[in-house]
């Protein structure tokens, strides 16, 4: 795979994505990828996108693509563009996976992993999915883009716009960390400030996409940002030489990494690439003070309720309400797994045991893993043995602002 003049990629693989069709999460509906879709117009759920697995595990080789140049787009014939073209890439994906070794000493447990993303272009996880649903719009000829954020998306969303020549507008809680702001101005999108959270800020990005014209690139709301995510399942995959780790504990708020990995997993077992059937027990970390797929597996619910009052340091968990809230309850059963909560003051000193232990500054998002980890310890809930992965989503240094008020405070 090369670089155009144009800065596009084009690439030298031998066939086209095995993409078929995108089907609805709830219902089973099919809609054709060719055309320009957001979520199912009869039950409201989120569209998944449909590949030919059988034609792709005849023809497609798992050992064979460590041999393509590093990035998400090696895996271009299980991704959802079909015109290589049309690929919007800042070199994402292939970001470290690393032993944890003072943080194993300390546990007592040897196989302890961080998946850092953190290295990814805008400095979070959120240029994976970006990068997929920008390219995606690309290729259908969606030239205005908009989405609600907490924070990272916005950026990553004005940085994939403005590489793909497309507008940009971004709606953002006015309390979001002011890097995200001004990264996303920076960039050249419009940037709106609005009173509340990321819901809030959802409702204004619809309203404003159904009056004026702009394609809503929200959680879930469009079927593409979930397969960028999913790569971080064939990476973990490739890592582990085709195995999985026993256990994944990761930073949820809309959930699209958890959707994302367990659909990774599921394509992997149909292409029969996996050295094993089980896979890895999936951990939603959420924090004390926005918890509603904590309350929901709690009570054995299958959907979440409106979180009311949300509030923590990690902005990037600060979601009342997925809009694929039951899909994820359903995965997180599936896998024998379970949701944490974690306080926000849990959250401060494991991000400091990251930088001291590791020499890594996570986002609070990923220091929240730590301290689930920590407690499912604690509670024997991990064996020994297992091999465990905490993400770290992004870089803390795009949240230095919250941390200098913190510590003022």
């Amino acid at each position: 795979m090369v670089l155009s003049r144009e800065g596009k990629l084009f690439s030298t693989f031998k066939s086209p994505p095995f993409l078929t069709a995108l089907e609805c999460s709830g219902c089973g509906a099919t809609f054709p990828p060719d055309r320009i879709h957001t979520f199912c117009p009869e039950c409201q759920s989120p569209l998944l996108v449909k590949y030919d697995l059988k034609s792709a595990r005849k023809k497609l080789d798992r050992d064979s693509f460590r041999f393509r140049r590093n990035g998400m787009w090696r895996w271009y014939e299980l991704l959802p563009v079909v015109d290589p073209d049309r690929i919007v890439s800042l070199g994402e994906g292939d970001c470290p996976l690393l032993r944890l070794v003072h943080v194993n000493r300390a546990l007592h447990l040897p196989n302890v992993f961080v998946k850092d993303e953190s290295e990814n272009p805008t400095g979070t996880f959120k240029a994976r999915g970006l990068s997929a649903a920008v390219s995606k719009a690309n290729e259908l000829g969606i030239r205005k883009v908009i989405v609600p954020t907490a924070g990272n998306a916005g950026g990553a969303m004005a940085a994939y716009a403005a590489r793909a020549g497309m507008e940009a507008l971004v709606c953002f809680p006015k309390d979001a960390p002011r890097a995200n702001i001004e990264e996303s101005r920076l960039a050249g999108a419009t940037v709106v400030l609005i009173d509340g959270l990321i819901s809030d800020a959802a409702g204004i990005a619809g309203e404003t996409a159904r009056r004026e014209g702009w394609f809503d690139l929200s959680t879930f709301k469009e079927p593409y940002r979930v397969e960028g995510k999913k790569i971080m399942g064939y990476e973990l995959a490739e890592s582990f030489q085709w195995d999985l780790p026993e256990v994944i504990i990761y930073p949820t708020g809309g959930g699209t990494g958890l959707v994302g990995m367990w659909k990774a997993f599921t394509e992997m077992e149909s292409l029969g690439w996996l050295n094993q059937k089980k896979k890895p027990r999936l951990v939603a970390v959420q924090a004390a003070g926005c918890a509603p797929f904590v309350k929901a597996m709690d009570e054995g619910a299958a959907f979440c309720d409106f979180w009311t009052g949300a509030h923590t340091v990690a902005s990037g968990l600060r979601v009342p309400k997925s809009f694929a809230d039951q899909l994820i309850l359903k995965y997180i059963r599936e896998s024998r797994g379970t949701a944490l909560a974690v306080s926000d003051e849990a959250i401060l000193q494991a991000q400091r045991k990251f930088c001291e232990m590791e020499g890594i500054f996570p986002a609070p998002e990923g220091a929240a893993t730590l301290a689930a980890l920590e407690e499912l310890v604690r509670r024997k809930w991990i064996d020994p043995g297992e091999r465990v992965v905490l993400f770290n989503t992004g870089s803390g240094l795009k949240y230095l602002d919250q941390l200098y008020e913190s510590q003022k405070g």
